[in-house]
């Protein structure tokens, strides 16, 4: 069975917390049992300083370590005297009936068996002879000094339990370990009652993302998920709408593109079936000058199409550059040169200010031809009879710049921003015989693109439309 998002957060909160709360549960384990060992070991010492006081006083008491040793319950009798004296602590309410019960009986008191001090007991005399105990004297570290009259008559040593295997004492861990295992339990069944609602709140901003993302794949792009936020997801929610805002860009351009392209074919192939139907039906003579208005028309869809092409070859980088380093004032000046004539005709004054050496750029010498050929014959067409343009070109910072400035009309702001999109014109009812589809400045952009440069447009102080280019100088100069 496949677990979605919320249930696998849930279970990944779960297993951290289940995680978490075993191993406190083993380590409060561990602790009890230390703990409780050492306890109980601690005990003994106390009950062993008293002990010692016992066997200092019986031993003055009879005729020393012979009148003990000879009475067949002398040690053990106080060892047990001894255990019994601490019949009062706070023991478990099942040890202490167990011990009310059985003091009126004849056998050993409960303490002596609960305890077994007399199996773990070693007593020296003062010569550090074994007097009673069954384990080797070496076994013990630490030996207490049993006293008589200020003077050492012999030596108590005690074994230290290892584990706990009486039976009160192993009723009292389990009763200890049965709490330490339903707190356990709680705190798991605390932490899944936590775990699930914060797992939804932590997932409910990606299924905003996910149910927002399958609208934007079906085509709906006005789709936006509210930023709640800062976080990761918050990013992400704002990433997500910036990109919804694009596409929907991309949407509406792609359709004016379509149309835009549409328009611009209708035109002049609504003009070539109109003369060629005219031709036919007799309207109109088969001439020298309807051939060449045929041929105007067909001149106009070849260029369009030959500007889609290099835009969409531009568009994915496909434009071949041959890149060398290359004298950008050269191809500048060439440039102006081939379309003096045109601007001289349409009575356009040219002002150029292009520094005489050499400005090394490193660039395709065709494209950069290609681009300010576009720019002049913009201005050109633009530019009202009798105005004028200033060519200048200059470096700066390790670039150069190259500015267009050309005379009324200009545009306004909005359109200044749309200048180098796609079949966009300043004015729409332009003729066609003056103005093309709308594609040379953003080819333009392409190229200056392709060069790590950048084209901006400003109003220009005379009055039209100011075009700057910036485009890095070569390595060599810079």
């Amino acid at each position: 069975m496949k677990l979605n998002v919320t249930h696998r957060v849930f279970v990944a909160i779960l297993a951290a917390n289940a995680i978490i709360v075993l191993c406190m549960f083993l380590l409060m384990q561990w602790s009890m049992n230390r703990g409780f060992l050492k306890y109980v070991n601690q005990l003994e010492q106390n009950r062993m300083d008293r002990l010692a006081v016992k066997l200092g006083r019986a031993y003055g008491a009879g005729e020393g370590w012979e009148s003990l040793r000879k009475a067949p319950d002398g040690i053990p009798r106080l060892i047990s005297e001894t255990v019994a004296e601490d019949s009062t602590q706070p023991f478990s309410p099942a040890v202490a009936n167990e011990l009310r019960d059985t003091r009126n009986h004849p056998e050993p008191s409960p303490m002596k068996r609960y305890h077994r001090l007399e199996r773990r007991i070693v007593v020296l005399n003062a010569n550090r002879e074994q007097i009673f105990g069954v384990h080797n004297p070496a076994d013990i570290e630490i030996f207490k000094p049993i006293d008589f009259n200020g003077k050492v008559v012999g030596y108590l040593g005690l074994i230290p339990s290892k584990f706990l295997s009486d039976i009160h004492q192993l009723r009292f861990v389990k009763e200890q370990k049965l709490v330490f295992a339903f707190v356990a339990l709680l705190m798991l069944l605390v932490a899944a009652a936590i775990a699930l609602p914060l797992a939804r709140r932590l997932v409910r901003p990606l299924r905003k993302l996910a149910a927002a993302t399958s609208h934007l794949s079906s085509g709906r792009y006005d789709i936006r998920v509210p930023v709640e936020s800062d976080d990761e997801f918050g990013h992400l929610s704002r990433d997500f709408n910036a990109l919804a805002l694009s596409l929907d860009k991309n949407e509406q351009a792609r359709r004016q593109f379509v149309a835009d392209i549409s328009h611009e074919l209708r035109t002049p192939l609504a003009i070539l079936g109109g003369e060629i139907e005219a031709i036919q039906d007799g309207v109109q003579d088969l001439s020298y000058e309807s051939i060449s208005s045929l041929q105007v028309e067909v001149y106009r869809i070849n260029r369009l199409v030959d500007d889609l092409y290099q835009l969409a070859l531009s568009d994915v980088g496909a434009l071949a550059y041959r890149k060398s380093e290359v004298n950008l004032s050269e191809i500048l000046t060439e440039s102006i040169d081939r379309v003096r004539p045109k601007f001289a005709e349409n009575k356009v004054s040219l002002h150029v200010d292009v520094p005489q050496g050499a400005v090394p750029v490193y660039a395709d010498a065709e494209r950069l031809a290609q681009l300010f050929g576009n720019l002049l014959e913009n201005s050109q067409k633009y530019t009202d009879t009798g105005g004028a343009l200033d060519v200048t070109l200059e470096s700066a910072n390790g670039g150069v710049i190259v500015d267009f400035k050309d005379s009324a009309p200009g545009v306004s702001e909005e359109e200044r921003g749309k200048l180098f999109d796609r079949l966009f014109r300043v004015e729409a009812s332009r003729c066609r015989a003056t103005g093309g589809a709308g594609l040379g400045l953003a080819i333009c952009r392409n190229i200056v693109e392709a060069h790590e440069g950048a084209i901006e447009a400003f109003p220009s102080p005379l009055g039209g439309v100011w075009i700057r280019i910036t485009l890095p100088l070569a390595e060599s100069h810079r």
